[in-house]
C-alpha cells in the first residue's frame, strides 16, 4: 500500500503525532502530499485561500460536520490513509464594497454595528434582483457552507451541506419571526439605514467599515478541494 503523506498548517504538535500515528509521514507542501491537514480555524482559512497543494483536511475548525474533532484526528487520518475518506468541492468568496474588493473568504462575512446591541437596517438581495428581505438587526452575515456551522449557525442559520448555496443569517433581529435564506452563489447585503458604524468582517479578521447605502457583494469566486471521512469510519477506526 502506498505510504500517506501529509503537509500541515498550524500544527501544535498534534497532526504530526496522529499522522505517524496511522502510519503516514509528514512533508513539505511542495513535496506532493496526499492532503493538507490543517489545525484551527485561522489555518484552515489561510490554506484554503492560498491555492494549497492536495486537498486540505481540517481538523478543530468547527463542530464536527464540515471538519474533524481534534479527537478524532489520528482515527480519520487512518482512515484516510486506508482510502476511506471523498474529495468534496468547497467553495471561496470574493467581498466586494460598491465594487472596490475588501478581501476573500472561506467561511463568512459579516456586517455588525460597531457598538453592541445597537440596530440598524439591512437590505438583502440574490445579486442584482430586487431585494428579498429587508431587516432591523444587529447584523448580516453570509455563510459558506463549510462556514455555515459556525458564526451563522450561534445566529440562527442551518447548516448546509457542500454545493448547496450561501447561507444568509441576520443577527439579532429586531422581530418576534426571524427568516433566514439560502441564495444560490452572491448575496448582496447594503445598509440602509445606521444608528452607528457598521463594520465588515472577514473570516473572523476587521475589513474595515461599510457606509450607508454600500452594496457588500460575497459572491463565489472559486472552489477549493477538501477531503470527507464519514463518521462510521472515524469510529471504526478508533474501536480497534
Amino acid at each position: 500500500m502506498t505510504e500517506f503523506r501529509a503537509a500541515l498548517a498550524g500544527d501544535d504538535g498534534t497532526l504530526r503525532g496522529a499522522v505517524e500515528a496511522a502510519g503516514g509521514r509528514v512533508v513539505a507542501g511542495d513535496a506532493d502530499p496526499d492532503a493538507v491537514v490543517t489545525l484551527g480555524e485561522r489555518a484552515l482559512v489561510e490554506t484554503a485561500l492560498g491555492n494549497p497543494s492536495a486537498p486540505v483536511l481540517p481538523i478543530d475548525a468547527g463542530d464536527g460536520r464540515h471538519a474533524v474533532r481534534r479527537v478524532d484526528a489520528e482515527a480519520a487520518l487512518a482512515a484516510l490513509a486506508d482510502g476511506r475518506g471523498r474529495t468534496e468541492s468547497r467553495a471561496t468568496l470574493s467581498v466586494t464594497v460598491d465594487g472596490d474588493r475588501r478581501a476573500r473568504a472561506a467561511l463568512d462575512a459579516t456586517l455588525m454595528t460597531v457598538e453592541p446591541a445597537r440596530i440598524s437596517e439591512y437590505a438583502v438581495s440574490e445579486g442584482d434582483g430586487e431585494p428579498i428581505a429587508r431587516v432591523r438587526s444587529d447584523g448580516v452575515v453570509v455563510a459558506t457552507p463549510a462556514g455555515s456551522s459556525g458564526y451563522a449557525r450561534a445566529a440562527g442559520g442551518s447548516v448546509l451541506a457542500p454545493g448547496t448555496g450561501l447561507s444568509v443569517v441576520p443577527v439579532s433581529p429586531f422581530a418576534t419571526t426571524v427568516d433566514t435564506w439560502v441564495v444560490d452563489d452572491e448575496a448582496v447585503v447594503r445598509v440602509e439605514r445606521d444608528d452607528c458604524d457598521v463594520q465588515l468582517i472577514v473570516d473572523g479578521e476587521t475589513a474595515g467599515v461599510v457606509p450607508p447605502k454600500a452594496d457588500v457583494r460575497v459572491a463565489v469566486d472559486g472552489h477549493v478541494p477538501f477531503l470527507r471521512v464519514s463518521p462510521s469510519a472515524v469510529s471504526s477506526r478508533r474501536r480497534r
